[in-house]
């Protein structure tokens, strides 16, 4: 019995003696205090490796009077520095109907830019200054995303000036929010994202840009959602980006299906992509594609998920004649598709 007790004093005290050698001692008042350097969690690296990239961007409108003519601020956003030559991109609803874009630096410095081209379905507007050897935005297309990263959100919220806020990545593949045409693949967050943060920056804790700032909800009184903010994938900008400075817009391929299910009957059929409903008239209902078929493999790669499968057909060329091969009722068919070009309002 005295051994036992023995023991268990011995392992108390050695219990104590752990407790009291990792956790932080407590002051006369109650306070914990370190014996040393207090150690301050803070994405300060990250926002100066950022920060410089991103831009105030401003749309005028010419105000005319018989008296005088002049500017005036019609609406506020940011930008983000994607070349050293002075390629930015924005959002597409920031410099609508502007007659001039002045563009600020974080420096201090003005630019009058001028507007490369835009793309509707993912609000998204290229915008070219004059200037050479400008810092750019960090990038890593080999790092994943994951809903839990912390993410910072830099722009010009009610034109206070550059601010940052924080949180995390909430979602990723938001589709078909509002009144978008579900084509742009959100990453949803909870970083603010006020009027003025639109086209700028969402960047990881690096610094290293995620997606450019582009919707948000609960904002409006009206609104019912809080907390629910959006912006476009860096892949998705990217390609946006290259595009329009290529052509002048983003010439996309349009095959003319609608599809939200992965099809899998957990029989020995290889999983793919199941046709929801076909666009009257369009390349896939010319082909004889027809609902509830199933989409295996387009253009030789494997269906795997509708946002992968509209990504590429969106990079085929219109004119293009592709071989897409379905299910249907258990009999696999291969039928020959021309991809026509994405058209600016879906035919019904």
């Amino acid at each position: 019995m005295l051994k036992k007790i023995i023991q268990s004093a011995v392992i108390g005290l050695a219990c104590a003696g752990f407790i009291l050698a990792v956790l932080p001692r407590f002051s006369s008042t109650g306070q914990p205090f370190y014996s040393g350097e207090d150690v301050v969690l803070s994405f300060k690296n990250a926002v100066r490796a950022a920060s410089p990239a991103v831009v105030n961007v401003y749309n005028q409108s010419l105000s005319s009077s018989s008296v005088d003519e002049k500017f005036q601020v019609n609406n506020l956003g940011s930008g983000v520095i994607m070349s050293k030559d002075g390629y930015i991109l924005t959002n597409m609803h920031v410099i609508q109907n502007a007659d001039q874009i002045v563009v600020a630096l974080q420096n201090g410095a003005l630019f009058e830019a001028t507007l490369i081209g835009t793309d509707k379905l993912t609000d998204l507007a290229v915008l070219k200054i004059r200037a050479d050897n400008l810092t750019t935005i960090p990038q890593n297309p080999d790092r994943s995303i994951h809903v839990g990263d912390v993410v910072l959100a830099i722009g010009n919220p009610y034109n206070l000036g550059q601010s940052v806020s924080q949180g995390i990545i909430s979602a990723t593949g938001r589709n078909a929010i509002g009144d978008s045409v579900g084509r742009q693949n959100f990453i949803q967050t909870d970083a603010s994202i006020n009027r003025g943060n639109s086209g700028g920056a969402l960047i990881n804790s690096v610094g290293e840009l995620v997606g450019i700032s582009t919707l948000s909800f609960g904002k409006d009184p009206s609104d019912v959602a809080e907390g629910l903010n959006f912006a476009i994938p860096m892949n998705i900008a990217n390609d946006v980006l290259q595009k329009i400075i290529r052509d002048g817009r983003v010439i996309r391929g349009f095959f003319g299906v609608q599809s939200d299910i992965i099809f899998n009957d957990g029989s020995d059929s290889e999983p793919g992509v199941k046709v929801k409903s076909v666009v009257s008239n369009g390349p896939a209902a010319k082909a004889g594609i027809q609902p509830n078929d199933v989409i295996l493999e387009f253009n030789g790669e494997k269906a795997n998920s509708p946002a992968q499968m509209m990504q590429v057909i969106s990079n085929v060329r219109p004119g293009s004649v592709v071989k897409v091969l379905i299910e249907r009722a258990g009999n696999q068919l291969e039928l020959p598709v021309k991809i026509e070009e994405f058209p600016d309002t879906l035919p019904q």
